[in-house]
């Protein structure tokens, strides 16, 4: 399968692309637009709202993938285990629901809430919201009964205030050019990162990280078979022989490199991200299993033979940033939280 024109670009942004270069007035607009958009919030001539709840954002800087959804899910299991009762909040992106708030659970049809969401439902357990408004769906979980929430992909989302800001950065590929869209990656300019409480690396870092970044790996757990959900050890290999690995991911890259660390002999098929697929996406043409992320997994049940496995990917955050983590969950517990443990 051939690279679409915005993976190619991205790539490119990636690596520096000189011709890039040519961009750099849009950029100019870019950052202006961007500039103007959170004057706008801090000055008060659009509303931050404010909840009675703590709300901790989960975001990136750059496009494509970080890690930050499997971030995300070890956060609110870690909250749950600590005794509070979380909530993840998200734009849904790839869905469209007749209405909204949307609560999403695991059946809730991919179409309407997004492959990410349901993944998170279905890995954690909490409740999770999708709406295009974040402040009314952030409402939705705290009447729900949530006393916590994560915002999903939330650091631009700045109409929903925030007491705690954390960017996840892809080990291997960083900020990339470090240019502000279209010339580079990045969503925000790097001088946000001043602003943001912490930033943590997935893998080791091909480049100098900010000062006091946090380094963490995402670990395989387990394989799970896509037509039954039946859990596998990692080893032996659930399958034989040589697969067809599909990712339609942010990175697809990161997750051969994995398959191709527990030994699988993988035959890559690379999409791009939030890929909408169709039968016709994993009809190769011959009997050889199927490989694919849990995020590529919501889409694509029905879609495939019964020799399909989903690899379960987790976030292994390093103690030192658990025990940060947790001095800053100190201070936000209130004097009732102790009762509802």
């Amino acid at each position: 399968m051939s690279a679409s024109p915005g993976e190619r670009w991205l790539a490119a942004a990636y690596a520096g692309a000189p011709w890039l270069n040519l961009l750099r007035p849009l950029e100019a607009l870019y950052r202006w637009g961007v500039s103007r958009r959170v004057a706008a919030f801090h000055a008060g001539r659009r509303r931050v709202w404010r909840l009675e709840v703590p709300v901790i954002v989960v975001g990136n800087l750059a496009l494509g993938g970080t890690g930050k959804s499997p971030l995300t899910a070890w956060l609110a299991r870690y909250l749950a285990e600590g005794g509070w009762r979380p909530g993840i909040v998200a734009r849904g992106y790839g869905g469209k629901a007749s209405r909204y708030p949307l609560r999403v659970s695991a059946e809730t049809p991919v179409n309407e809430s997004g492959d990410e969401p349901r993944m998170l439902a279905r890995q954690t357990g909490v409740p999770v919201v999708v709406d295009p408004d974040r402040p009314r769906g952030a409402r939705a979980l705290i009447e729900a009964g949530c006393d916590i929430l994560i915002s999903d992909d939330g650091l631009q989302h700045l109409a929903l205030g925030r007491d705690l800001e954390l960017v996840v950065v892809d080990g291997a590929r960083g900020f990339g050019n470090g240019r502000c869209l279209p010339a580079g990656p990045l969503r925000e300019p790097l001088a946000r990162l001043a602003d943001v409480d912490a930033v943590l690396v997935n893998g080791e870092p091909a480049f100098t990280p900010p000062a006091g970044a946090w380094t963490f790996r995402l670990q395989p757990v387990r394989w799970r078979r896509l037509a039954d959900g039946e859990a596998r050890a990692l080893a032996p290999l659930p399958f034989a022989g040589r697969v067809h690995a599909v990712a339609g991911i942010g990175h697809p890259q990161r997750f051969f490199a994995t398959l191709a660390a527990l030994g699988v002999d993988a035959e890559p098929h690379p999409l791009g991200d939030h890929h909408r697929f169709s039968a016709a996406d994993l009809a190769f043409g011959d009997e050889r299993p199927v490989v694919m992320t849990a995020k590529d997994a919501e889409k694509c049940a029905g879609l495939v033979a019964a020799n399909a496995w989903v690899l379960e990917i987790e976030a292994d955050p390093p103690p030192g940033f658990a025990a940060w983590l947790d001095d800053r969950l100190a201070v936000w517990h209130r004097p009732d939280a102790e009762a509802r443990r």
